[in-house]
This record gives C-alpha cells, structure tokens and sequence, in this order.
C-alpha cells in the first residue's frame, strides 16, 4: 500500500524545512520507505475531504490503506512503530526514545514555536518586546537542560532515534539565531543531522515543492 501525505501547496516557511511535514518525510526516508505528496492550498485545508483527516484543518496527513492519521509527532511514531530504524528494539531504548518525542514536542517546542508566531504576529503590539524577552528566557531554560543532558554525545540516548529526530525539527527553528548559537553542542547537533542522507533527501524534497510553487 501507498503512503500519502499531505504538504502544503505554497509553504510559509519558504522551503526552509520548518513545515511539520518535514518531519514525516525525514522519517520515511530513514526508514527507507516511498510516499507520494498530495498538496493542498490553505483553502483546501479547510474544506470538509481535508477537515475528515485532520479535523484541525492542518498538515500533514497520513493515509496508508484504510488508515489515517493526523499531528506529525503520532505519524512518526506510527512509521517508528511499524519500520526498523526510528525505535531501538531493547524495550528498556524504545521507551527513552519516546520519551524524547514527547520531550521535544511538549516541553522544548512550546516556547519556541510561540517565539516564531510573536515575531510575526505581535512584532507592532505594545507588548512586543516584553514577550519576546520572556519567551526566550524559557526557551535558554530549556537548552540549558538540554545541552546539559545531551554533553558531548552524538544524540540524545545512544544511536539516532525517533527523539532526535523531532527535537531536531523543534531547535531547526533556531537556527541561525543567538540563542542556538550560544549552545555550540547542540549547534553541532542540527549539524550533524542535517548532514543524515535521509535528512538531506527530505529537505530536497520539499524544498523542489516551495520552488516549484513559487516560481510559477
């Protein structure tokens, strides 16, 4: 059975690897396994056929025969679940894998998701400054931790995993700011997985998506 996933049609994060499918597309190509990409427009993503596979009107989706699902962090754990290369086999491995998927989704990406949206939506808003000074006093807490826990290691708990792979994606919207380059362990850690094959196929993949779209 084919997999399908969605993407956007003209991504804002212009092709930078930033959009949640990324996420999906990186841990299909580690896994080894082909997809086809369905592209929807943000009106489609609001219409009733994309609002049945993510009733939030977001992307990505995965359809896989009769099943579907939605919120990128539950896609690669179903693809980490299913295909060898993203969960360690020791049960003892795997469960510290997923914790480090919750981890980078619900304890690291919050503030630094909400810095992103600040800088864009409230950058004019009398509050601005002191927002945005307060968001990244939670998101060093946060590397502080992290850039403790991680040292000088290759990745979060032994080999690659499913973990490193969506905190990576959480601290890719870093990159290039003060704040990531003030943790030289964890700058060399984007690094280092950027430089992955399956990461570089990814990013190509839907950076061919952007530039095809903005260029037409």
């Amino acid at each position: 059975m084919t997999i399908t996933i969605t993407a956007f049609e003209r991504s804002p994060d212009r092709g930078r690897g930033l959009a949640r499918d990324m996420r999906v597309r990186w841990a299909l190509e580690e896994v080894g396994q082909p997809y086809d990409v369905r592209l929807v427009s943000f009106k489609e993503m609001k219409e009733p056929a994309h609002l049945a596979l993510q009733p939030f009107g977001q992307i990505p989706t995965y359809e896989e025969g009769d099943l579907a699902l939605f919120e990128s962090g539950a896609i690669v754990f179903h693809i980490g679940e299913r295909h060898a290369g993203l969960l360690p086999d020791d049960a003892n491995a795997r469960a510290r894998a997923i914790a480090w998927m919750f981890a980078a989704l619900n304890t690291v990406e919050p503030p630094i998701f909400d810095r992103a949206l600040a800088r864009i939506l409230e950058r004019n808003e009398p509050w601005y400054e002191q927002r945005l000074h307060a968001l990244e006093v939670s998101i060093r807490k946060r590397l502080d931790d992290l850039s403790r826990r991680l040292g000088d290691a290759d990745w979060l708990d032994g080999a690659f995993s499913a973990g490193d792979l969506l905190m990576v994606t959480v601290l890719l919207r870093l990159k290039g700011s003060d704040i990531l380059d003030d943790y030289p362990n964890l700058s060399a850690y984007v690094a280092r997985s950027e430089a992955r094959p399956a990461y570089k196929r990814a990013f190509a993949a839907q950076l061919a998506v952007f530039t095809a779209a903005w260029t037409t």
